[in-house]
């Protein structure tokens, strides 16, 4: 098959899915996947450079797309409020264009080498949410922190939007999930008051 044919990659990434939930990640070959999608070996590398990449595919383009976002968000937003709208942009766009969340959330979850790339591609979210923030003028340790909660608050309400498979939209949940970060942190303060 040549590489410009659109559907390769949808095919690859379905038969890797189906794979690792026959066999387990661990036990699939990039030979079994490029053979469960009618290509040869060869022409995989043509898409990913291994069968782990096959879950990440496009991860590489969220720094840049979600410091843009962050540097577009309203001009008075708060840090956290323009973190918060750049990541529910993004993510409402994110979740229209991808398929079988579910399905690689389980694989993901089954497999430690999985677990790091994905801490590894949440950690380069952060660190452009942190980049964005300075531009914006934030001081440094105001960026940090508000990138890391920012992440949390999206992960989570990704997690949200998975567990109730497509029936709230991104947004909400991650409205949600911040809502319910601010009354932790809220009620956490209030502790340390009285102590």
């Amino acid at each position: 098959m040549a590489r410009w044919d659109p559907g390769t990659e949808e095919r690859l990434t379905q038969a890797a899915l189906e794979l690792y939930a026959e066999h387990g990640y661990d036990n699939v070959t990039v030979t079994q996947i490029a053979e469960r999608a009618g290509i040869t070996r060869r022409s995989y590398f043509r898409y990913f450079p291994d069968k782990r990449e096959v879950l990440f595919a496009g991860s590489e383009r969220l720094p840049s797309v979600i410091r843009d976002a962050v540097l577009d968000a309203r001009p008075a937003a708060s840090p956290l409020s323009a973190a918060l709208e750049a990541l529910a942009q993004f993510g409402t766009t994110l979740v229209e264009h991808i398929g079988h969340i579910a399905e690689r959330r389980a694989v993901i979850a089954s497999s430690p080498e999985l677990q790091e790339r994905e801490r590894t591609k949440l950690a380069a979210v952060t660190s452009a949410i942190h980049d964005a923030l300075l531009q914006r003028g934030v001081s440094d340790d105001s960026a940090k922190l508000v990138a890391q909660i920012a992440t949390i608050a999206s992960q989570n309400a990704f997690d949200r939007w998975t567990d109730a498979r497509g029936q709230k939209d991104f947004a909400t949940c991650l409205h949600t999930a911040a809502a319910s970060l601010r009354d932790v942190l809220t009620a956490d303060n209030e502790t340390i008051r009285s102590e």
